[in-house]
C-alpha cells in the first residue's frame, strides 16, 4: 500500500509540473502558426473558467503585457522576469547534465556546482524559471499553477529523499547533513526558526500548502493593483484612454479630444452615450494590437511564421519587442532598411520619405466597449476583473489637429478569436 501511495504521489507531482509548463508556455502557442489548432484545446478551459465569477479572474493578466510598463518598478519586475527565466533554465540544464552525464560516465555522487550547496538544485532551478515565466506571461492561471507546482516540488523532493535514504542510508545521510534542501543550509537554518511561531498540528502541512497558494496568488493581485494605478489614464465623459507607450501620455489627451469632438459632431455612430469605452492609444503599426481587436493580417503574429524569433525577442528584449512594428521582421528577412520597410507597410498608407516614423504624429486608438456591473464607470474601474470587453473600432487620428483620418470597423473578436487576451 505504501508503494502504491508513493507511486501515486510521484505521478501527481510530475503531472502537476507538466500541467504548469503546458499552461505557462501558452505564449508559444499564442504566437505559433498552429495557434488555432492548440487553442481548440485551450479555449474550452478558458470558457469554462470564464463562466463563473469565482474562477473568471484566472484568465486575466496581473502585470503589463501589451502595455509598456509605465513605471520603474514595473519595468524592473519585467526585466527580473527575463533574468529569472534565463538563469533558471540554464541552472536546470547544468544540474541535469551533471546528474545524467555522471550516471553515464560513472562520476559518482553529484556534489559539484549547485549540488555543493543544496540537495535539489533542479527543482529550485525550475521554480526560479517558473517565477520568471509567470512574469513573462502574467496570466493568473499561470500564477495559480505555479503555486501548486511549488507544493508538488516540495513533496516530490521529500519522497525522493525518503527513497534515497532507504537505498543509501549512510552516504545519503552525510550528503543531506551538509546541504540545505532548496537553499544553503545556513539560510534554511535561519528561516526554520520562524517555524517556532507556527502552531503545531497534524493539519500544519495542509495549512502550509494553503498559505503558499494564497501568498503567491495574493502577490499577483497586488501587482495588478499597482499596475492599474500606475497607468496614465485620461478620461472624458464615457471614454477613457490609455497609452500603450508611456511617452504617449500627452498624445492620449489630444487623441481623446479628437474622439469626443467627432462623436459630438455625430460622426461616430458606433458609440453610444449609454455605454462606457476604453481606448488604447498606439502607433498605427503596433505589433500586438491584434490582442485588442482584429485590425488586419499584419497583427496576426501566429501567421507570421517567426515563432522562435518572436519568443527570443520577447525574452531578451523586454521593452523593444513592443516597440518594433510588424514590418521589422520582414525587413530583417529580406535584408532591407527597417525604416523603409516600416514606411512602405504603413497601415495609414503614408509613404512619405521625409516622415520619420519614430516621430509620426498619427496614432491609432482601438476603442473597446466595456460591459460591467453597476452604472457609469471610467478610469481604473474599466479594468475590473469582472468586466467584459467588446472591440468597437480602430480610429486613426492626427494628434496635431485632432482630425480623425480613418475609422476601421472591427468584429467582436480579437485576432485570436474569443481567446481571453490581456487588458493591460
Amino acid at each position: 500500500m505504501t508503494g502504491i501511495r508513493g507511486f501515486l504521489a510521484r505521478a501527481a507531482a510530475k503531472g502537476g509540473i507538466v500541467l504548469f509548463f503546458v499552461v505557462a508556455l501558452e505564449v508559444m502557442i499564442m504566437i505559433s502558426p498552429f495557434a488555432f489548432f492548440f487553442y481548440s484545446v485551450f479555449n474550452p478551459v478558458f470558457h469554462w473558467l470564464g463562466r463563473y465569477p469565482a474562477t473568471r479572474w484566472l484568465t486575466d493578466f496581473f502585470l503589463p503585457h501589451m502595455i509598456l510598463p509605465p513605471t520603474v518598478l514595473l519595468q524592473t519586475i519585467r526585466v527580473a522576469g527575463s533574468v529569472l527565466f534565463v538563469i533558471g533554465c540554464l541552472a536546470f540544464v547544468g544540474s541535469a547534465l551533471q546528474v545524467y552525464l555522471g550516471k553515464i560516465f560513472r562520476w559518482g555522487v553529484a556534489d559539484k556546482g549547485l549540488y555543493r550547496y543544496i540537495r535539489h538544485p533542479q527543482y529550485l532551478s525550475l521554480g526560479v524559471s517558473g517565477v520568471g515565466m509567470s512574469i513573462l506571461w502574467p496570466r493568473f492561471l499561470v500564477l495559480a499553477t505555479l503555486s501548486i507546482m511549488f507544493i508538488l516540488y516540495y513533496w516530490l523532493a521529500r519522497d525522493e529523499e525518503r527513497r534515497m535514504l532507504s537505498r543509501h542510508k549512510d552516504s545519503y545521510a552525510r550528503f543531506t547533513e551538509s546541504r540545505g534542501m532548496f537553499l544553503p543550509k545556513a539560510i534554511e537554518g535561519r528561516l526554520s526558526r520562524l517555524g517556532r511561531f507556527l502552531p503545531k498540528s497534524a493539519l500544519a502541512p495542509v495549512g502550509a500548502c494553503v498559505l503558499t497558494v494564497v501568498t503567491v496568488v495574493a502577490a499577483g493581485f497586488l501587482c495588478r493593483e499597482i499596475t492599474v494605478r500606475s497607468l496614465p489614464l485620461v478620461s472624458s465623459g464615457n471614454v477613457t484612454v490609455v497609452p500603450i507607450l508611456p511617452e504617449d501620455a500627452l498624445t492620449s489627451a489630444k487623441a481623446l479630444d479628437g474622439i469626443i469632438r467627432n462623436h459630438s459632431a455625430g460622426k461616430q455612430d458606433y458609440m453610444s452615450d449609454g455605454k462606457d469605452y476604453l481606448g488604447y492609444v498606439m502607433p498605427a503599426d503596433y505589433i500586438m494590437q491584434g490582442m485588442i481587436a482584429d485590425t488586419g493580417g499584419d497583427t496576426h503574429l501566429f501567421k507570421q511564421h517567426h515563432t522562435a524569433a518572436l519568443i527570443t525577442d520577447w525574452v531578451l528584449h523586454p521593452f523593444e519587442h513592443l516597440r518594433r512594428p510588424a514590418s521589422a521582421a520582414m525587413a530583417k528577412m529580406h535584408n532591407v532598411d527597417p525604416r523603409t520597410a516600416r514606411r512602405h507597410h504603413c497601415p495609414l498608407g503614408i509613404d512619405d520619405p521625409t516622415l520619420d516614423c519614430g516621430r509620426c504624429p498619427y496614432r491609432r486608438v482601438i476603442l473597446v466597449e466595456i460591459d460591467h456591473a453597476g452604472g457609469h464607470a471610467s478610469g481604473e474601474a474599466l479594468f475590473a476583473l469582472a468586466s467584459t470587453r467588446v472591440p468597437v473600432a480602430a480610429i486613426d487620428i492626427d494628434t496635431r489637429t485632432g482630425e480623425v483620418v480613418d475609422v476601421i470597423k472591427v468584429g467582436k473578436a480579437t485576432a485570436w478569436g474569443d481567446v481571453p487576451t490581456p487588458t493591460i
